[in-house]
């Protein structure tokens, strides 16, 4: 079984959405439920052992909007958050990570020591992200605060706007040149996350987005949870052009298990085989490299392939990566190494 550490998931969401229902964050996660994709138990069945553990506002009522005769479809973008309530979801979630941290249940990791450590001890390594800065003020004080409880990785937007920048919406067929990039707040934003060492994420945002971080961030440029837009071509998936740069810089690009983002359709289906996500990741090596690319997952956070089905399955996809071809050296990459040569370098470690 190949340990993986993955790039990108929503436990949190489905834990903090649980936990308003009554539930028990620290219960739900270390014994197990049925639904959803990532807990202790399922997680150690399917070799996750850790991964970017997303704090995600949630936008009311998003459903991707139904394909048109051709099966195209564009998704309305969700409208801007207000700062002040979405501080408070985020204070939550972060809350939320801390207890399983102290409890025991996964281990919060704010260095790939920490990661490595968690692994040797069969804990699941969490890392803290943030999908849309909705909850940071234009000041950046926020950000100061939620590094010190441990976030180490941010995406400037999700899909939608906000102060920082302009995000895609999930539509098909369509490129990501779909609006301006970084507004001069989101530059701000991104020189203090160069200062503080927090990753930045370039997983939503727009084209121009992704050229303004690449000409301004002195970081690998990452991708966590994005395709091939050749194969798949939604607003979600990543250009020639932006892989040819994420190469350059020796970035990544972590594969999202989405259906929408790995089907030629594009399409919402879990009859998706596992055969479209051996094909990104062959075009991805092909394009990139061997070093640049990963995996995130997106578990809770999208529909996935049934042959996956949830965490439990994730060694199907290591399987068919390998019948495909790729050795053990190569798998190793794809599965953690990968991820903690970005992660080491985003976060000031020494090489």
């Amino acid at each position: 079984m190949h340990a993986v550490f993955d790039g990108h998931n929503d436990v949190l969401l489905r834990l903090w959405a649980n936990a308003a229902k009554g539930a028990d964050p620290v219960e739900e996660f270390a014994r197990g439920i049925e639904s959803g994709h990532i807990d202790g138990p399922r997680a150690k069945k399917g070799g996750l052992a850790g991964g970017l553990c997303a704090i995600y506002i949630p936008s009311d009522g998003l459903v991707l909007k139904t394909p048109d005769a051709n099966g195209h479809y564009v998704t309305p973008m969700s409208e801007p958050l207000d700062r002040l309530p979405s501080l408070d979801i985020a204070l939550e979630f972060a809350a939320i990570a801390l207890q399983l941290d102290r409890a025991g249940a996964w281990r919060l990791c704010r260095s790939t020591a920490d990661i490595r450590k968690a692994m040797e001890d069969d804990i699941f390594a969490a890392v803290m992200h943030m999908e849309g800065c909705e909850a940071i003020g234009a000041d950046l004080a926020a950000l100061e605060v939620f590094h010190a409880a441990g976030l180490r990785s941010l995406g400037p937007v999700w899909s939608r706007h906000n102060i920082f920048g302009h995000g895609v919406p999930f539509a098909y067929p369509m490129d990501p040149d779909t609006g301006p990039g970084l507004t001069d707040t989101g530059f701000a934003l991104v020189k203090e996350c160069n200062r503080l060492g927090i990753l930045i994420d370039l997983a939503h945002i727009t084209e121009k987005g992704f050229w303004d971080v690449a000409k301004t961030s002195d970081q690998p440029l990452i991708a966590s949870h994005s395709n091939a837009h050749a194969l798949t071509p939604v607003a979600r998936n990543l250009t020639d052009k932006q892989l040819d740069a994420i190469k350059e810089g020796k970035g990544l690009v972590g594969l999202n298990y989405a259906t929408t983002m790995l089907r030629p359709d594009g399409q919402e289906n879990a009859k998706t085989p596992l055969s479209d996500m051996v094909r990104h990741v062959d075009y991805l090596i092909d394009r990139m490299g061997i070093d640049c690319v990963a995996l995130g997952s997106d578990f809770d956070g999208a529909t996935i392939p049934e042959d996956i089905g949830d965490a439990a399955g994730n060694q199907n996809l290591i399987a068919a990566l390998s019948a495909a071809g790729y050795g053990e050296a190569e798998l190793v990459k794809i599965c953690r190494e990968n991820w903690l040569r970005v992660l080491g370098q985003a976060w000031h470690e020494a090489a």
